[in-house]
C-alpha cells in the first residue's frame, strides 16, 4: 500500500507520527460506455457553456457563483494559500462513546501506521481506548480540505474515520414518520422471535458478491461465443475508407487536370490549324493576284 498522508496525532505538546494509508477500494465493474455499432470507447469532453469551446485540462479551475451571476475564480495558487492548522496533525478534540457516533456520519477509513519512533506512544493509545471503550474525535484535513473525523482501534490498530459534517447530513422527512401506525405487540414478538432465527455472527467473508460473479460469467461467456466488438479494426477501416476517399478525390482531380490539358491542347492544335489554313489561303489569293 502506498501512504496518502503523513503527520502526528498531537497531545499538546506530544504527537504521534503515523501515516495513513486507504483502507477500502471501490471495486468498480468494470464496465464502460461505449458505441455500440463498433464498441469504441465514449469520451466525456470539457465545453464551456459561455462560448461552447473546448477545455484543455489546464485552463479548468474552481470557482464560486454568486446571486447575481458573475463568479468568483479560484487558482490553485489561491487555494493553497489558505491556512489548514490540521495540515500535516490530526487535532484531538475529545474521546467519546463509541455507540454515540452514528455511522450515517462516516465518510471515508484510513489505516493509521505507526512511524518507528512512535510505535510504543501508539500501542499504549490504542490499548488505552480500547479498556476505555471511547474513540477519539478529531479534526484533519486530507486532499486540501478540513474534516471531522474519529479514531477507533480494530485489532490493536488505529482507523481513522473520515466524517461528514453535521450540515452535510440530510433531515429525513417522510410522511410515514407523521402517522399513527398501529403495530401489535403480538406482531412484534413474532418478528422478533423471526430475528432470532436469523441471528448470528458477522463474518465478512461469508458474503459473495453475486452480482459481480454474474457479471465476469456473461462476459467470458460472450468473450468465448466470439461476441466481441474490434474498435481497433474500426478506428483502421476509418482510416482505409478516409484514404481511398482522399485517393479518388486525388485521382479525379488528377483526371480534371489531364482532361483540362488535353482540352487546351486540342483547342491550341485547332487554333493552329486554323492559323496554317488561313496562311494557305492568303498566300493563294496573293498568287492568283500576281497570275
Amino acid at each position: 500500500m502506498r501512504a496518502v498522508w503523513k503527520g502526528t496525532i498531537g497531545f499538546g505538546a506530544y504527537a504521534i507520527p503515523v501515516k495513513a494509508y486507504s483502507a477500502t477500494t471501490d471495486r468498480a465493474s468494470g464496465l464502460t460506455q461505449v458505441h455500440v455499432t463498433d464498441g469504441g470507447r465514449i469520451q466525456h469532453r470539457r465545453f464551456c457553456e459561455a462560448d461552447g469551446a473546448e477545455v484543455p485540462p489546464g485552463e479548468v479551475g474552481k470557482g464560486f457563483p454568486l446571486p447575481g451571476g458573475d463568479v468568483v475564480v479560484l487558482s490553485d495558487e489561491d487555494l493553497a494559500s489558505l491556512p489548514l492548522a490540521t495540515a500535516h496533525s490530526i487535532g484531538v478534540l475529545s474521546f467519546v462513546p463509541v455507540e454515540q457516533v452514528d455511522p450515517v456520519y462516516f465518510a471515508r477509513t484510513y489505516y493509521l501506521e505507526p512511524e518507528i519512533a512512535g510505535t510504543k506512544a501508539y500501542v499504549l493509545l490504542s490499548e488505552a481506548m480500547q479498556q476505555t471503550g471511547r474513540v477519539m474525535v478529531v479534526r484533519v484535513a486530507l486532499r486540501q480540505r478540513e474534516t471531522l473525523g474519529v479514531i477507533r482501534v480494530r485489532d490493536q490498530l488505529l482507523l481513522l474515520e473520515t466524517m461528514l459534517w453535521p450540515d452535510e447530513v440530510r433531515e429525513p422527512d417522510f410522511p410515514f414518520q407523521h402517522e399513527d401506525v398501529d403495530v401489535h405487540v403480538a406482531e412484534v414478538r413474532l418478528a422478533a422471535r423471526l430475528i432470532d432465527r436469523l441471528a448470528g455472527d458477522f463474518e465478512p467473508e461469508n458474503y459473495v458478491d453475486h452480482y459481480q460473479d454474474a457479471l465476469n460469467e456473461l462476459i467470458t461467456a460472450k468473450a468465448e461465443g466470439g461476441e466481441l466488438a474490434r474498435p481497433a479494426a474500426a478506428v483502421q477501416n476509418a482510416g482505409v475508407t478516409a484514404l481511398l476517399a482522399a485517393l479518388q478525390t486525388g485521382a479525379e482531380h488528377a483526371e480534371n487536370a489531364v482532361d483540362r490539358a488535353r482540352g487546351a491542347a486540342e483547342k491550341a492544335a485547332e487554333k493552329a490549324a486554323e492559323a496554317a489554313e488561313a496562311a494557305r489561303r492568303a498566300a493563294q489569293r496573293k498568287t492568283e493576284s500576281v497570275d
